[in-house]
């Protein structure tokens, strides 16, 4: 029932952080390199390199990442240029802009999104091609 404190001490410096951590890079905030995040993050800055996530990755409004995102879940509500891979479900707000290829289990893209480049959904591969075009043309 009664710990002493150099006992209680060592737990809190050696315990991982709790799955109700966040993490941010706050608006006019730019950091360049490669962040590994064990719980979720929230970008309303500039990241220019790679970003390992084992939790939700948001991309606020103001928000821009250029570079390699892998996570398990995304919110994506800024800009973001380069390769997104997420595990399970990737939302693509109307004021966001990708540019760059996409590999996730589903996707969200509402009305006003604009993306630009390659989605592997699910296993499969959403890819247009001349061919596919005018066999669409004729149906």
């Amino acid at each position: 029932m009664f710990k002493n404190k150099k006992e209680e001490s060592k737990r809190s410096d050696t315990a991982p952080a709790s799955s109700g951590s966040n993490n941010s890079i706050v608006s006019g905030t730019k950091l360049e390199g490669t962040i590994n995040a064990n719980s979720d993050i929230r970008i309303d800055g500039e990241l220019i390199g790679k970003l390992y996530c084992k939790g939700r990755v948001i991309i606020g409004p103001s928000g821009m990442v250029d570079g390699e995102v892998d996570c398990q879940n995304a919110i994506i509500e800024g800009k973001f240029t380069g390769n997104l891979k997420v595990a399970e479900l990737l939302n693509v707000k109307e004021n966001a802009t990708i540019n760059g290829d996409i590999k996730t289990d589903k996707i969200n893209i509402q009305s006003g999104a604009s993306f630009n480049g390659n989605c592997i959904m699910g296993g499969q591969s959403i890819k247009s091609s001349k061919k596919n075009d005018e066999a669409l043309a004729f149906n």
